[in-house]
């Protein structure tokens, strides 16, 4: 590798860097100096970068506030990527009608290294509280009902890979040891879909059943976030039969050619992130 090469790849991480920043920021952006500040970098560099990507539309800049924030071209693009064999479009008018039919949030998750991602969020009319948030959120795969449907149903090298690696990441947010992370993948697998709550969000519930491809393995979830009085022990087995009956469906649409099902880690991503 060149010096310039070297220069463009470190340019390149910085700006990426900058990017997950400003991702992280709220509606109001960030300033130059907190953005170097914050990720080590001086403020020329900053803003030679941040006046690249200002320049592309990945970014954009208030001349008034001085503050950044992400640009339409860039919600622009991630909207055209991330849809691992069409899930999105294929799960889109089935979100709508299962947040239509329960009244409740739906959230579509899939595997990205060792995290799930949000692909897609249908909202329901009750305010709630999620492990990813907005759609692009992730979180540790095995934290959360979603991630966990998913952990449970990935091919059994696959899981071991993922286990060993998140243990440690899963300290604090409800996985108390590997017996307990082994007991809940063992009780999702007989159940066919994940409910217990970790109570790390007070007042939330959830249950999520795996999108399986046709060899039984995990490419996606379905999951429902609520408030916990609407996800009692009466309506429980109602929510997850339809989520399975939906669930289902979408497995008879996917493509069995599919590399995104032949080998999920190595397209979307098997490091983490």
């Amino acid at each position: 590798m060149t010096s310039d090469d070297a220069g463009a790849k470190s340019s390149l991480q910085r700006g990426v860097a900058i990017l997950r920043l400003l991702a992280d920021s709220n509606e109001s952006g960030a300033r130059l100096t907190d953005i170097a500040r914050d990720l080590g970098l001086t403020p020329p560099t900053v803003h030679r970068i941040l006046k690249t990507l200002v320049e592309e539309g990945m970014v954009e800049s208030d001349k008034t506030t001085k503050r950044y924030r992400l640009g339409i071209d860039l919600f622009t693009m991630a909207a055209r990527a991330g849809n691992p064999n069409n899930l999105r479009d294929i799960c889109r008018p089935i979100m709508l009608r299962l947040s239509a039919t329960l009244r409740d949030t739906i959230f579509l998750l899939v595997r990205s290294g060792f995290d799930a991602v949000c692909l897609d969020r249908s909202e329901g009319p009750f305010p709630i509280r999620s492990f990813t948030g907005d759609i692009g959120g992730r979180v540790t795969l095995g934290v959360g009902q979603g991630s966990l449907a998913i952990l449970a149903f990935l091919p059994d090298e696959e899981r071991e890979e993922v286990i060993r690696f998140n243990l440690p990441r899963m300290q604090g947010v409800g996985v108390l040891d590997e017996v307990y992370l082994r007991t809940e993948i063992a009780r999702v697998r007989d159940l066919g879909y994940a409910s217990r709550s970790t109570g790390l969000l007070p007042g939330m519930s959830g249950v999520a059943v795996p999108v399986l491809d046709r060899e039984g393995h995990a490419v996606a979830a379905l999951s429902v976030g609520t408030i916990t009085e609407r996800l009692n022990e009466e309506r429980l087995p109602v929510v997850v039969d339809i989520l399975k009956r939906e669930a289902a469906g979408v497995r008879r649409q996917l493509n069995p050619f599919d590399p995104v099902l032949r080998r999920p880690a190595a397209v979307l991503g098997s490091g983490a992130a």
